[in-house]
């Protein structure tokens, strides 16, 4: 028998770091497939299925003393809950930050969310100067 040069625990190590980087490259592509979907404030109409959790991604200035909130009339909570917000930073065309305001699909229909920026967020605050308000139409399937 010939003698490679590569001893029998030598060859396990390898096999054992060579398993290891499979099952990382593994890890990898399945968080990325199975990440929440991310909406822009551009996709009006969100196509979803049943258990689905996404975030709509909306453009958020702090220093200006604005900020996002869901806004009356509220969605349907049979098809849509929201589950939380966040914030990431490098929003969009910005060096600041982006807010992602998170929800799940919570059984099949369809329902309005409607997003309002604004600074006081009591009654009227849609007619506030710099006020914004974002429309989505979700179908949940």
């Amino acid at each position: 028998m010939e003698n490679s040069g590569i001893t029998r625990g030598g060859r396990n190590l390898v096999t054992v770091v060579a398993v290891a980087g499979l099952l990382i490259a593994l890890y990898s592509v399945f968080s990325q497939l199975s990440a929440p979907k991310v909406f822009g404030a551009d996709d009006t109409e969100i196509a979803v299925s049943a258990g689905d959790h996404f975030s709509v991604r909306v453009p958020d200035e702090p220093a200006d003393g604005f900020r996002w909130i869901i806004a009356e009339p509220r969605p349907d909570p049979a098809v849509l809950r929201a589950t939380g917000r966040r914030e990431v930073p490098g929003g969009p065309a910005t060096a600041g930050t982006a807010r992602h305001l998170d929800f799940e699909a919570v059984r099949p229909g369809r329902t309005d969310l409607r997003l309002l920026r604004c600074r006081t967020c009591a009654a009227g605050a849609a007619d506030e100067p710099g006020a914004r308000t974002l429309n989505f139409r979700v179908r949940v399937g």
